[in-house]
């Protein structure tokens, strides 16, 4: 993590993911509960600014596409 880019975005798609997280506990939801911790954890093991963009916006774009 040694960029402010890289940074800035793993702290965005982790509040993101919290929010998925919440709502996936309280609304007994699999999907974004899934996505959420995804979205908290993956920036830790991801090591350039393009690949954590890619697949955070594809993370992000998950629940909207696959309704369980």
């Amino acid at each position: 993590m040694g960029s402010a880019a890289m940074i800035m975005w793993s702290v965005l798609f982790g509040a993101i993911g919290m929010g998925y997280f919440v709502y996936g506990k309280r609304q007994r939801a699999i999907v974004p509960l899934c996505v959420g911790m995804a979205l908290i954890v993956f920036p830790y093991f991801v090591a350039s600014v393009t690949t954590l963009l890619i697949m955070g916006i594809i993370l992000v774009a998950i629940p909207y596409f696959i309704r369980l």
